[in-house]
């Protein structure tokens, strides 16, 4: 009961947790929309396809090493 007592009558406390619900939403959601878009499905049409060119980025990698 101590906790739950703390945290419903937190004032400064309530509006900190929003700010950080809402920094976490934007990090996590828009964020990966804007800069990391699917590019095998956009690139890509059938998982054949996607396949092979993950095989092909993996050994070619490996080969240069």
């Amino acid at each position: 009961m101590f906790y739950y007592t703390g945290f419903r009558d937190m004032t400064v406390g309530k509006t900190l947790w929003m700010i950080i619900l809402v920094k976490l939403f934007i990090f996590f959601v828009v964020m990966k929309f804007l800069f990391f878009p699917n590019f095998l499905s956009t690139n890509f049409d059938s998982d054949e396809a996607r396949a092979e060119h993950v095989r092909n980025e993996l050994t070619s990698r490996s080969d240069k090493r």
